[in-house]
C-alpha cells in the first residue's frame, strides 16, 4: 500500500516535471519567435536548438523545421528512427513540419514510449505559434512594401509636377534661343568662328529641346496617341536609325523577330521612344566589344519585346532604382537619367509592363509586355 502510494506520488512529480519543462519551453519559444532584431532564419534556429530540452529525455532527443524547402536543425542532428510531428499551416497552406526524435540505439531499454501525450499536445502549440510569428512577420513585410511603394508613387508625382512645370516655362525660351540661332545662320557674310558657335547654339538648344520634351512624357503630359499598330516595323525603324547613327563599331546589333506577332493598341512614336531608349541604354552599358539583341515574341494575348545586351549588368540595389527619374550610374554631362523613367512611363500609360533580369559583369535583360489587339490581326513576315 506504502509503495504503491510513492509510485503514485513519483509518477505525480514526474508528470509535474514534464509539465513544467513543456510551460518553460512555450515561454523560451514565444521569446525566441517575438524578437523584433532576429530573422526567420535565425528565429527558427533558435526553436530547433531549444526545443529538445522540453522532451522526455532532453539528452538525446534531436529536432528539425522545415518551413518553405528550407531545414533548420539542432547541431547535433542525425537520422532519427522514432519521430514525432505536426504541419506548420499557415493561410490554410501547409508550408512545413516540425519535428523531435530519436535515434532507437540512444534511447534507455525501459522507454515503451518515447512519446508523452503531453508532447503531442506542445509539439502541435509550438508549430502554431511558429505560423502564427511567420504570418505575422510576412504580413508586416508586406505593409513596409506597401508603404514604400506609395511613398516611392508620392515622390513620382512631386517629381512629375515639378517636371511638367519645368518643362512648359523652358519651352518659351528654347524656341526663342533656337529659332534667333537659324535665323542668325541665314544672314549673309557670317564669319566662319560666328557660324561655329550659332550651330553650337542650335545643337545645344536641340538637346535641350529633347530633355523638355522627355519631361513632358514623363510628367505624361503628352498622352499617348493610339492606333493598331504592328510591332516588328517600329523595331526595325528605330534600329535603323541607332545602327546608322552609331559611332561604335565594336556594337553587335542582332534582330530576333517573331514572324506572325498580333497588332497591339499603342502610339508608334512612343513605342519607338521605348525601343530606342532601351537600345542606347543597352549600348552604353557595353563597354567595348559587345552585343544588343532585340528580340519580339508573342503568346497570342501579350507581345514581348526584349532588349539584352552583354555589358557590365546591375547590381540588385541599382536595379531597385533604375526608373527613378534623373537617376543614373553615367558621369555626369554623359545622362539625365530620364531615359528609363521615360521608358516606364510610357509603357505604364500603354497598360503594359517592364522587367528587369541582369547579373554584374554577364548582361541586363528589358522584357516589355503589351496586351495584343482585341481581334488582332497578326503582322505578316517581312512587314
Amino acid at each position: 500500500m506504502a509503495h504503491s502510494r510513492k509510485e503514485k506520488i513519483n509518477t505525480t512529480e514526474q508528470a509535474l516535471r514534464e509539465r513544467m519543462k513543456e510551460l518553460d519551453c512555450l515561454y523560451e519559444m514565444v521569446d525566441i519567435l517575438v524578437n523584433p532584431n532576429a530573422s526567420v532564419a535565425e528565429r527558427m534556429a533558435g526553436v530547433v536548438e531549444r526545443l529538445p530540452r522540453a522532451w522526455q529525455f532532453p539528452e538525446i532527443a534531436i529536432a528539425r523545421i522545415t518551413l518553405d524547402d528550407i531545414v533548420y536543425q539542432s547541431a547535433n542532428f542525425v537520422d532519427i528512427d522514432y519521430s514525432q510531428g505536426a504541419d506548420i499551416v499557415i493561410d490554410g497552406h501547409t508550408r512545413g513540419v516540425i519535428e523531435v526524435g530519436y535515434r532507437s540505439a540512444d534511447l534507455p531499454e525501459q522507454a515503451n514510449n518515447p512519446f508523452l501525450d503531453e508532447e503531442r499536445k506542445l509539439i502541435e502549440n509550438i508549430a502554431h505559434q511558429i505560423a502564427v510569428h511567420v504570418q505575422r512577420h510576412e504580413i508586416e513585410l508586406r505593409q513596409k512594401e506597401l508603404e514604400a511603394q506609395v511613398q516611392h508613387a508620392d515622390r513620382l508625382a512631386t517629381i512629375g509636377q515639378l517636371a511638367s512645370g519645368v518643362a512648359h516655362e523652358m519651352n518659351d525660351p528654347l524656341s526663342g534661343i533656337l529659332g534667333f540661332a537659324q535665323l542668325a545662320l541665314k544672314a549673309p557674310n557670317i564669319p566662319p568662328t560666328v557660324e561655329e558657335d550659332l550651330n553650337e547654339i542650335v545643337a545645344a538648344s536641340l538637346r535641350a529641346r529633347e530633355i523638355v520634351k522627355k519631361l513632358l512624357l514623363f510628367a505624361r503630359q503628352t498622352p499617348p496617341q493610339k492606333s493598331r499598330v504592328a510591332l516588328n516595323p517600329i523595331v526595325e525603324d528605330a534600329l535603323f536609325l541607332l545602327e546608322a547613327g552609331c559611332d561604335r563599331p565594336g556594337i553587335k546589333w542582332v534582330r530576333e523577330l517573331c514572324d506572325n506577332l498580333p497588332t497591339i493598341d499603342a502610339d508608334p512614336v512612343q513605342v519607338r521612344q521605348v525601343i530606342v531608349n532601351l537600345a542606347v541604354n543597352a549600348m552604353q552599358a557595353v563597354a567595348r566589344d559587345g552585343t544588343v539583341t532585340v528580340q519580339t515574341e508573342t503568346d497570342d494575348s501579350e507581345v514581348m519585346l526584349t532588349v539584352t545586351d552583354t555589358g557590365c549588368g546591375m547590381r540588385a540595389e541599382m536595379i531597385e532604382k533604375i526608373f527613378t527619374p534623373f537617376f543614373t550610374t553615367k558621369d555626369v554631362g554623359e545622362g539625365t537619367g530620364l531615359g528609363l523613367s521615360v521608358v516606364h512611363g510610357i509603357v505604364t500609360a500603354h497598360g503594359g509592363t517592364i522587367d528587369i533580369d541582369s547579373e554584374v559583369d554577364r548582361g541586363t535583360r528589358f522584357t516589355v509586355r503589351f496586351a495584343a489587339s482585341n481581334n488582332s490581326e497578326h503582322e505578316r513576315p517581312g512587314i
